[in-house]
């Protein structure tokens, strides 16, 4: 069926690929689902993988903040990986969360769903998270990017919000060498994850544990995230 050309594209699209259930905002790949399964195989296995370096990892108490919620790609992983924790998903579209919630099965993870804009909810949120996880771009298709107040001051926002020993990761694209710099400034040395067949970089700081090996030896060994390891590879950060 051809499309009425008066009428503007959808902004938030949801198809069925080879990969499984995808979500596009603005031609921009934000989630994707494969129904009856809890990984994507894709970058969002990347960006939970720093979680298994909580100490607390089976603490009932723990709380986990995902900024960008989009389809809940990130956070069915980590609540396969911390399945008694309490999650704050932050999502500022509400077409996303609705599409969320009727494609991809949202409100059966259990989560604490916040539409606001991740900066303003930073800036008033006075709760401290076990594990804080950035994934929020902005852009049409090609030219999806970080927002302008990330990484810096953003960073240094989520850093408040990590309880020591805590967990702060974040996916970028060019970005990536200033964010890793910014992190390394507020909490140590940074781990980076990239994924074979994608351009982003995963950095991830926080506990003296959180090391390229202990965490690939982490995911080794774990039983939802260890199938997607032969296209993880973990690095050190320069300094």
């Amino acid at each position: 069926m051809r499309q009425d050309a008066s009428r503007p594209p959808a902004r938030v699209r949801v198809r069925e690929s080879a990969r499984g259930r995808e979500l596009s905002v603005d031609g921009t790949f934000a989630s994707l689902w494969r129904p009856g399964r809890v990984t994507t195989g894709s970058v969002w296995d990347a960006l939970a993988a720093p979680l298994l370096a909580l100490e607390r990892l089976r603490s009932p108490r723990m709380l986990v903040l995902v900024l960008g919620l989009g389809g809940g790609s990130i956070a069915r992983i980590a609540r396969a990986l911390l399945p008694d924790a309490h999650i704050v998903g932050v999502e500022l579209d509400p077409d996303v969360i609705d599409a969320a919630r009727r494609h991809f099965e949202l409100d059966a993870l259990g989560l604490e769903v916040v539409q606001a804009d991740a900066r303003a909810f930073l800036g008033r949120e006075r709760r401290l998270f076990d594990a804080v996880v950035d994934d929020v771009f902005v852009g049409r298709g090609s030219a999806v990017r970080k927002p302008d107040w990330l990484p810096d001051p953003g960073l240094a926002l989520c850093a408040k919000r990590v309880r020591p020993g805590g967990v702060l990761a974040t996916n970028n694209l060019d970005e990536a060498a200033r964010a890793a710099r910014t992190l390394s400034a507020l909490l140590g040395p940074v781990t980076t994850i990239s994924v074979v067949g994608y351009d982003n970089r995963i950095l991830a700081a926080g506990p003296a544990s959180l090391t390229p090996r202990s965490l690939r030896a982490a995911v080794a060994l774990d039983p939802v995230l260890g199938p997607t390891l032969p296209q993880l590879v973990f690095r050190a950060a320069p300094t």
